[in-house]
Order: structure tokens, then C-alpha cells, then sequence
């Protein structure tokens, strides 16, 4: 018997591919038996915190249960990223018969186990269950806080993050950030701190690559992925790939100003670098939101050099403001999103830039980050010049 704590996608997944599944969520718990030795999988939403993880035994991932059929896999994962960078593999691979999933897309239990690559965007969350399964060649993404409400400390998201690499076997491949150059794996290590030094590494010629950063740092990590398996860089291919919505989106109003939707900027990572391209302009900057319990303040110490003005929505407005008033930045009390879109509008001009940017989930007062981001764009279609 499988049990599995929770009942949402990838539970279902699970249920749909194995035999003898039995779900469960908190409402069950009085039907729990806690000294059961069944394999356990918990959905990665679920914290560790939560009761009946803390009092089950034999925990696994979805990915364990399919250790012994994964066929070559490669992982994903990092802070900031490491859905662009899963896509273009996929994009890049695609003609070698490679499938992408986990994260996003499908969930590994649905995945095709006859296909000759997995692409798989793995988060902190799964990791932190997963004992047996490991990558053949793991991409990790710089890292940094996020998601320390779930994982109780900054220290335990990147311990998660840097699991893979214990279990990780002579033969195999990591490419991951220089600061991790000395944490212990049996896999070959590729350490790098820029894009410059991945175009060194791989002879890749960046020059012609048509995406600027963050996406260029992505873009490389995807060509390195191809050359190490199959010995090809290709420019055409990757420079065809075009990036999803609410990833520092750029679109004009009808008075043809400049508006930037990044609501996937759920951290402060994120966000500045999408700030990083527009410092030259005065900046409208949307911040706020559910931050998850992260320190936010870095961000502000970031920006307190650049003409810039904070415009502070969400459950964490008040933190917001607070940082603002330290370091003496400019900011507007907004609260809700369309009041943020409506003030910078009568400021706004062709020589500024407005940016949301949230530095936060979206969950505080949206569904998901691309609601808000929707949302954001049909308020700035609906304004007009008095």
C-alpha cells in the first residue's frame, strides 16, 4: 500500500499510476494510523510541520517511487529561474525525444517512463522528502531566501536545495554556483559565479544569444545541458525560444508609456534583477504581497541609490513602508494593486519606467501570479489621460 499526505495534483497523479493508494489530507486524521510502515509520499505543499508528516514513517517523494524507471533525468532547481531554464532544455531536447515535468507541467507520476530524458523542475519542497531518486545531471540556479515559513530556516531551504548532490553518482554531472564548490557529491562539479564564466566553460560565444540577463544566465545553463549530452551549441534553437508571461514583460499604454509585468518576482532576488535593466530611468516600482516570512530588507538597501518610488501593496505593506522610511526611499501607501496602477498613472511618463515587481506570493490577494499579473495589465489598459 501507498499513502499519500494530500489530495492535490500530485496525489491524483499518484493514485492514477499505482495500485493500492489510499489519500489523505488533515480531515483524515483521525482515520491515521501512525505506527503503519507503509511508504509514505507526501505532496510538497505540505510542510514538514505538519502533524501527520511529523508522526509517519518510511517518507518518500513521488520521485522515489519511480527511482528504479526514471530514465536519464536532468533537474532543475535554484531560486530564480529554474522554470525558463527547465523550458528551454525541454526546447532545446525536445527533437532528442526528451518530456519535461514535476514542478510544473505534469507531474512525474504521469510522465512517460518510455521516453530517453526526463527534464524536471524540482523545488526545495520535494527535495526535502526525496531519499532514494537523483539526477543524472542536476542544473542549480543561484540561490537565495525563499520559502523560509516551509522549510523553518534559510539554512534548511538550502540544505534541501543541495540534497541531490549526496546522492549523486561517479559519472554524473552538477553545474552549480561557485559558493558550493566544497559541499560533498561522487558527481563531477562544474562550479560557476556568472554567465561569463559558463560562456568560458562550454565555448559558448554570447554574443549570439539574444536574451539579456536574468534570461541569459538561463539560456546558457540550457546550451551547457545540450553540449555535455550531446556535444551540439545551438544558437538558432535557443535564440527561437520565447519567454512566458509575468517575466518582466514589457508593454506600452496607449500614451505609449512603459509598463514591466514581472509578477512571477516572488522573492527579492527576482526583483532586482529585473530592476537591473532600467536603473537609468526613473522607476514605479509595485512591491508587496505575501513575502513568506523572508528578510525583504536587502532589496531596499539595493535600491535606496536609484531614483526610484515604492509603491507598497499587500499583507506585508506595512513592512514595505517601514523599509522605505529606513532607508529613505520615496513610497506611496497603495495597499490593493489597481490603487498602485491608478497612482503611478499621474505620475507616470515616456521617461520613467513602471514596474510591478512584487518581491512576494501573490496568494495574499490573488489566486497565483499570473492573476495578478493579468490583473495588473487590464488596470493599465483601462486607464486614460484626463
Amino acid at each position: 500500500m501507498i499513502r499519500v499526505l494530500g489530495k492535490g495534483i500530485t496525489a491524483q497523479a499518484i493514485k492514477n499510476s499505482f495500485d493500492d493508494v489510499i489519500l489523505y489530507d488533515d480531515s483524515d486524521f483521525k482515520n491515521y494510523d501512525l505506527n503503519s510502515n507503509d511508504i509514505t509520499v507526501v505532496s510538497p505543499g505540505i510542510p514538514p510541520s505538519n502533524e501527520m508528516v511529523k508522526k509517519s514513517k518510511n517518507i518518500q517523494s513521488d520521485y522515489d517511487l519511480l527511482a528504479e524507471e526514471m530514465p536519464f533525468s536532468i533537474w532543475i532547481s535554484g531560486t530564480n529561474g529554474k522554470t525558463t531554464t527547465t523550458q528551454m532544455i525541454q526546447h532545446l531536447l525536445g527533437d532528442k525525444g526528451s518530456i519535461s515535468g514535476g514542478n510544473i507541467g505534469t507531474p512525474v507520476s504521469l510522465l512517460d517512463r518510455k521516453a530517453p530524458i526526463w527534464i524536471l523542475e524540482t523545488s526545495s519542497f520535494t527535495f526535502h522528502y526525496t531519499n532514494i531518486a537523483k539526477p543524472n545531471l542536476y542544473i542549480l540556479l543561484p540561490i537565495s531566501e525563499d520559502h523560509i515559513s516551509w522549510h523553518g530556516s534559510y539554512e534548511e531551504y538550502k540544505r534541501a536545495k543541495l540534497k541531490p548532490l549526496a546522492m549523486m553518482l561517479e559519472g554524473e554531472i552538477a553545474i552549480i554556483p561557485e559558493e558550493f564548490k566544497d559541499y560533498p557529491t561522487s558527481a563531477y562539479k562544474i562550479t560557476y559565479r556568472s554567465s561569463d564564466d559558463l560562456c568560458r566553460i562550454f565555448d559558448i560565444e554570447k554574443e549570439r544569444i539574444k536574451f539579456n540577463e536574468p534570461f541569459l544566465l538561463d539560456s546558457l545553463l540550457a546550451l551547457a545541458s545540450k553540449k555535455i549530452i550531446f556535444d551540439e551549441v545551438d544558437y538558432e534553437k535557443i535564440d527561437s525560444f520565447t519567454i512566458d508571461e509575468h517575466k518582466i514583460e514589457e508593454f506600452k499604454d496607449k500614451d505609449n508609456r512603459l509598463w514591466i509585468n514581472d509578477s512571477k518576482a516572488t522573492n527579492i532576488d527576482a526583483t532586482i534583477n529585473a530592476l537591473t535593466p532600467y536603473l537609468d530611468k526613473k522607476i514605479y516600482l509595485i512591491v508587496g504581497g505575501d513575502d513568506k516570512g523572508t528578510n525583504i530588507e536587502p532589496l531596499f538597501e539595493y535600491v535606496k541609490t536609484f531614483d526610484i518610488e515604492i509603491f507598497a501593496v499587500g499583507t506585508n505593506y506595512e513592512r514595505v513602508i517601514s523599509y522605505c522610511k529606513k532607508y529613505d526611499i520615496s513610497y506611496c501607501e497603495s495597499k490593493i494593486l489597481k490603487e498602485a496602477v491608478q497612482s503611478i498613472h499621474l505620475k507616470h511618463s515616456t521617461n520613467s519606467v513602471a514596474i510591478l515587481s512584487p518581491a512576494a506570493s501573490s496568494l495574499d490577494q490573488f489566486t497565483s501570479y499570473a492573476v495578478r499579473g493579468k490583473e495588473f495589465k487590464e488596470f493599465v489598459s483601462q486607464l486614460s489621460l484626463n
